[in-house]
């Protein structure tokens, strides 16, 4: 069969920056006490409604096909990774396909959270090994800022998110060394109600209240010591299963991109595996948690910073809801 590879990958982000100190006027938090517990600075915002995952995702996706050497009417399937779709049903993947002008393309979306871009990329690697599709634009998109509790309540979440897009462009790998080498994914639902939202939820009749609202269910909730202790055993658990199965020690790895929750489970993560500063990927500081983008907004960053370089063997790891994790070992 013949080995998958990311051709291109782009990214894209609002043009609003949202600083600690802005979200200090809105609840009682400040710049100190967000920089201290998380890394986060700063991180991006729609600016006006009508903006969804989907309209985030359409320039990432292009730069992610130009970059590839494609174009747009090349792909030929879409991944689209998210927690915050535009709408309810039907999926964000048909309106970027829509938006994309792409009709007839078929389009899955995936609920993996922070590791849905894993996720969706085990997927296009399977279908592109099989000989299904050719250009498989695998695309993770969040808008978080509209649906955060911005009060005292909320703020242990609120400060945490941002919105954003990135977006990979995977098809047969043009050599022999070049490719996605390993992949392995992993979910627990014991964990599930230690990061989620509750409502609505098809499980309640009706599937939202005033009492659900008042209590502020309708916003994620997440209990974060519990979240951190998971993060930072399974993320270097998984990291080493993966380069087990591509044959590689940890010294082979040139660059490590890990789902940007958290500045202390970046270091902390990095540190078990004994992977040194310079070698990791971190924008949590500019961007918060973008959840389904991170991966691939890292990854953009750093091909246009020339750290993906032909050759160079990068790490990839997540942890979020669900709980699911996984791992990728991909060569450039």
């Amino acid at each position: 069969m013949p080995r998958s590879a990311i051709l291109g990958v782009g990214h894209h982000v609002p043009d609003k920056v949202v600083t600690n100190d802005d979200l200090a006027r809105l609840m009682p938090t400040s710049d100190a006490w967000i920089q201290q517990r998380t890394g986060i600075r700063e991180r991006r915002f729609i600016a006006e409604s009508g903006t969804g995952a989907s309209d985030l995702a359409v320039p990432a996706a292009r730069m992610a096909v130009e970059r590839a050497g494609r174009k747009v009417e090349d792909v030929d399937m879409i991944i689209f990774a998210t927690l915050s779709p535009d709408v309810n049903f039907p999926g964000s993947g048909c309106f970027l396909g829509h938006k994309l002008g792409l009709p007839g393309v078929p389009a899955l979306d995936i609920r993996n959270q922070c590791s849905g871009f894993l996720y969706g990329l085990s997927i296009a690697d399977a279908w592109v090994r099989a000989g299904a599709y050719r250009n498989i634009l695998v695309v993770g998109a969040e808008v978080h800022s509209t649906g955060l509790d911005f009060s005292e309540r909320g703020r242990d979440v609120a400060v945490l998110f941002g919105d954003g897009a990135g977006a990979a462009l995977i098809g047969q790998s043009p050599g022999d060394e070049r490719g996605l080498l390993s992949i392995a994914l992993h979910a627990d639902g014991a964990g599930a109600q230690d990061l989620w939202l509750q409502a609505p939820a098809s499980s309640h009749i009706p599937r939202l209240t005033p009492e659900m609202m008042e209590r502020g269910d309708h916003f994620p909730r997440m209990n974060g010591k519990q979240v951190f202790r998971w993060a930072t055993e399974k993320m270097p658990e998984v990291s080493l299963e993966v380069l087990e199965k591509a044959g590689l020690g940890v010294s082979a790895v040139d660059l490590f991109v890990p789902h940007q929750a958290n500045m202390r489970i970046n270091q902390l993560v990095a540190s078990k595996l004994g992977l040194p500063e310079d070698k990791v990927v971190h924008n949590i500081e500019r961007y918060g948690n973008t959840t389904a983008a991170t991966i691939p907004i890292g990854l953009s960053e750093a091909w246009a910073e020339g750290r993906l370089h032909e050759g160079a063997t990068t790490l990839l790891a997540a942890f979020g809801s669900g709980y699911t994790w996984g791992a990728a070992v991909v060569r450039f």
